[in-house]
Formats: structure tokens, sequence, C-alpha cells
């Protein structure tokens, strides 16, 4: 006879010293003794008698106890032991308890940390640490969604923080490809979505231009201790304002130390024609004392993993995040920038001759383009001013402010 509820609520033990069972059909019984009331199943498999726990009352309803006996006997019509399933589930559990996106994502650092430059690694890490794990650390990653990642990415719109926000998918797509090699994770849920995050405004690359900032920049520049690579590319952007693209290609088969000049060669120039760049004193020194660490091989700033390689697109601007500059502040290309608003409305240099140093389509009077040496004893002198008032910058002289209208 099945049992019913009052029945299960109300009976009370005989004091029988194994406890009193009734059946509720199915092989699943109702144990009661003075410790408390149990649901048990009876089963056979491999000629073998078993018993099967379902929990106990009233934590586990009779309504429940009977859906758990016939998932059980679906199992055993399959010819597979619900004891088995049980202990492996009981395993899964345990093991997505273990692989927290945090627990995983942390993994995935310390085995990828050679991949990378040690101020990138800090920025990702910094990313992880503080705009995804206080949202989605603690979940097992093999139960996160798309849903639950594009919430920890809303946070950063939210707050204007678009680019970074793309990023940090991009990592987080990285930790669940980590995790389906690792057996954690079935699928990377980041590949769904896509269009689903704001696309920064286009506009130009962010940059300071105040006299003041920029030679706080140039402090925090010079106070990098960064790799060696890095730090001679930090300190030579501002000098020589050139492309990230054209700076971190850069091969010592251009340079003339003694000249000092820097023939860029057309092919990798943005309007695809020869370049030439004056060389400051400062920009030679800068570029000596790194030729004594990196001349034996073709690139100025060779990759940190390979000398067959330049440098990384993404060094400069990592190690600027690193300093505290976000994407949004100032960036690699910024330079440029700086240059050419403080060379003009600050020292007073000639637009032309800017505007040529910066290799853009600069014409003369009748309409013919500049080559790679027309003013050059004129930018030659500017470079070297730039570099003279640079340093009067970091050193927090006193500097002439940008023009107001």
């Amino acid at each position: 006879m099945a049992l019913t509820d009052t029945f299960v609520k109300n009976t009370k033990p005989t004091g029988k010293p194994a406890g009193d069972k009734y059946r509720d059909g199915g092989g699943m019984y109702l144990l009661i003794n003075t410790s408390g009331r149990y649901w048990r199943m009876d089963y056979r498999f491999s000629e073998k008698r078993k018993t099967l726990a379902f929990g106990v009352y009233p934590d586990v309803s009779l309504a429940e106890a009977r859906a758990r006996r016939d998932k059980a006997r679906k199992l055993l019509a399959k010819g597979l032991d619900p004891n088995e399933a049980k202990k492996q589930a009981r395993q899964a559990t345990a093991a997505a308890a273990a692989n927290t996106f945090e627990a995983v994502s942390r993994e995935w650092l310390t085995k990828t940390v050679g991949d990378r430059m040690e101020s990138t690694h800090g920025n990702v890490t910094t990313w992880l640490e503080k705009d995804v794990f206080p949202f989605i650390g603690a979940m097992p990653i093999s139960t996160i969604g798309p849903r639950d990642v594009l919430g920890a990415l809303r946070h950063m719109e939210v707050r204007g923080a678009l680019d970074s926000a793309r990023r940090v998918k991009q990592i987080c797509g990285q930790v669940f490809r980590y995790a389906v090699a690792t057996g954690s994770a079935e699928r990377d849920v980041t590949q769904d979505l896509k269009g689903a995050l704001a696309k920064p405004k286009a506009g130009h690359f962010a940059a300071i231009t105040d006299p003041k900032q920029a030679g706080a920049l140039l402090r925090s520049i010079f106070s990098y201790t960064g790799h060696t690579y890095t730090v001679a590319a930090l300190k030579l952007s501002p000098l020589v304002f050139v492309r990230p693209g054209e700076l971190r290609t850069a091969e010592w088969a251009e340079f003339d130390l003694a000249a000092a000049e820097w023939r860029i060669p057309g092919s990798k120039m943005k309007m695809r024609r020869d370049h030439l760049v004056p060389l400051s004193t400062q920009a030679v020194e800068i570029l000596s004392n790194l030729q004594a660490v990196t001349g034996h091989g073709r690139y100025v700033f060779p990759s940190l993993r390979t000398g067959e390689r330049p440098m990384s697109e993404n060094t400069v601007n990592a190690a600027l995040r690193g300093m505290g500059y976000a994407q949004e502040v100032h960036t690699a290309h910024g330079f440029r920038a700086m240059a050419r608003t403080i060379m003009d409305e600050v020292l007073g240099e000639r637009v032309d001759l800017i505007e040529h140093q910066l290799a853009h389509a600069v014409k003369d009077a009748n309409g013919r383009a500049y080559n790679r040496t027309s003013h050059l004893p004129a930018r030659r002198e500017m470079m070297q001013k730039w570099a003279d008032y640079l340093d009067k910058l970091r050193v927090g002289a006193d500097v002439i402010q940008l023009k107001t209208a």
C-alpha cells in the first residue's frame, strides 16, 4: 500500500533495534527509528543486493523521494548502477565547486605567465581581480553562461571603460578556452557575446597635451622599472614621436648614430615614403645604451621571447597602463599629438616642420611633396629644442602653459 504524507509525518518509531520499514512500492521504503525518518530503496545489480539512500524526511518530501526512486529505476533499466551514478554526480559537483572561474583563471595566469610581459601580466591580473572575480569568480566555470560574463562587462561599460571591457571579454575567452582544454568547461561562452558590447566612439588617440601633465608622465617613464627594452621604447617615444608600429619595428640597419639620424624605409611608413628622423643628443644616448644590449640582432626592440621578431604592438601601451595611464588618458600613439600640440602652441615651432616630422603629407609652395631631407637643419634644431624642453618638463622647471582662446 502506498504511503501518504500524513502517515509519513505522524508515524512514530516502535523501538525495534533495526527500525521500522514502511514500503511505498518500486523498492522504496521509509525507515523510521529513534534518530529520524530515512528514505531508502533496495535493488539488485550484477546479482548483488544493494541499498540506495534518498535523503531524510522532512528535508526530502514523499514526492521528491518518489521522483528520485523513478530516476534510479530508469538508470537500472539502462543497465546502470544508481549508486555509482550518484557517486559520480557527487564527484562532479565537488570538481565544479573546486574549479571556480577564479581558480581556473589563476591557474591559467600561472601557466601562461611567460607568454606576456610582466607589466601586461599585471594588467591582466588586475582586470580579472577588479572587474570579473567580484561577479563570477566564485561560480563553477562549467555553470557560467554568456549572460553571467556579460553582466560583469556591463559594469565596465557603465563607467565608460568601453575599450577595457572588450579587452576583458577577450581575456575571459582565453580563460574559457584553457578550461575547455583542461576539462573544466565544455565551451567558450564568450563566443556568444559577439556584438553585445558597446563600440568605443571613433576618434583621435588619447593624448596628454598639457605641459605639466606631460612632465608628470615623463617622470613616471623615467621611474618605470620594467624590462630594459620597454623602458628604452618609453623614453624614446616622446623624443621621436613616430607611429608606434614604426618604433617597435625599428632595425639597427636604419640608424646612423654618428650622424644622429634614423632613416625609415617607405615600406614601413603609412605614406609609403622614406622618412628621416633627426635624433637629439638624448635620443642618441638612449639608443647607444640599448645598442650594447640588442645591437647584435636585427631589431632595436626585439620580442622578449625571440630576437627574430620585433616587440609586441601592445608593449608600450601595456607599460603606460601599468603606470596608471588609462587607455582613455594617453596611448603610445598619443606622443605624436603631445609633440604636435606643445611644439606648436608652446614652443612656437613652424607647423610645416612639425607636420613634416610627423610624416604627414606636406607640400611646398609649388605643390610638390617634401622629400625626406627637406629642411633637415631646421628640423634637426627643432628636434633638439624639443628634447631639451622635455627634460625641463621632467625635472619640474617652469613651463609655459598652452594658449587659451
